[in-house]
């Protein structure tokens, strides 16, 4: 990645408050915001983390959005998974460079993409969405975040209630509204070891998903938690926890492909 800014790249200007302007770069144009204008040229090809200062005299940070910033500044059609959440998806459901996954319910890409960067070139990314429209919301997500869609990612409009093609894939996503009915598609699509995903925003589906895999079978180490998420502010010696957190966003499913026809569930809270 150049270490400066380039005509055309998305960047966020942060104001001493912290609030957070996105900002698409164009040679010869102005940004205005409540503090002042600032030039696009005064920006382009300069380094990321250059502080600048609008005609007003405020001074903002430009740097480059982070994939979290990326993710939670679009307009929503659906349901998100959160940034928060993201990260421990990626690694309960041990995402690794190389891996094949098959994911169901495109929805904001969110999901799509951060799979993406875990497999990386060498891995491979199925995704299936039933609404055309929530589709290519999430075609336009990844071609804003990446340029345009790779190579490894397969964008596929279907149900996959109805089932899949896939085979043999290393892991599976699920971000649906009913995961419990798609449970014999994953079953034949996961490889014996395979991890399996889905993400329930309340407890009456997690109770329907993990009944479904125990009466299927074929499933063992049944886990479901939810994350919370707290900020603090730190000025000085002054410490104290932020007013306002991301609390429940949703409960993080996971089970793991058997070889046989058979339930794995250690006693014992906890067990992983």
């Amino acid at each position: 990645m150049n270490r400066v800014f380039a005509d055309g790249e998305l960047i966020v200007l942060v104001d001493k408050v912290g609030r957070r302007h996105k900002l698409r770069l164009r040679a010869g144009e102005k940004h205005s915001i409540h503090s002042g204008l600032i030039q696009h040229d005064d920006l382009i090809g300069r380094p990321e983390g250059v502080v600048v200062t609008t005609q007003l005299g405020a001074r903002l940070l430009a740097v480059r959005p982070t994939f979290a910033e990326q993710v939670t500044g679009r307009r929503r059609q659906t349901q998100p998974i959160y940034p928060k959440d993201l990260g421990a998806i990626l690694i309960g459901a041990d995402i690794f460079p190389g891996a094949r996954v098959l994911e169901a319910g495109a929805g904001t890409g969110a999901l799509t993409l951060a799979a993406l960067r875990a497999v990386g070139p060498t891995g491979a990314v199925v995704s299936y969405e039933i609404r055309e429209e929530f589709l290519e919301a999430a075609k336009r997500a990844i071609v804003d975040t990446l340029g345009a869609i790779p190579d490894n990612l397969t964008l596929k409009l279907g149900d996959i209630y109805a089932g899949v093609d896939e085979s043999e894939m290393d892991r599976v996503l699920l971000d649906l509204a009913e995961p419990w009915q798609a449970v014999p598609q994953v079953k034949a699509a996961l490889r014996p070891g395979g991890i399996l995903f889905a993400h329930c925003p309340n407890v009456s589906q997690v109770q329907r998903l993990f009944d479904c895999l125990r009466e299927v079978r074929g499933f063992g180490m049944l886990e479901a938690f939810e994350l919370l998420q707290r900020g603090w502010t730190v000025r000085g010696r002054s410490m104290r926890p932020s007013h306002r957190m991301v609390a429940h966003t949703g409960f993080l499913c996971f089970a793991r492909r058997l070889a046989q026809d058979d339930l794995f569930e250690p006693e014992g809270e906890g067990f992983r």
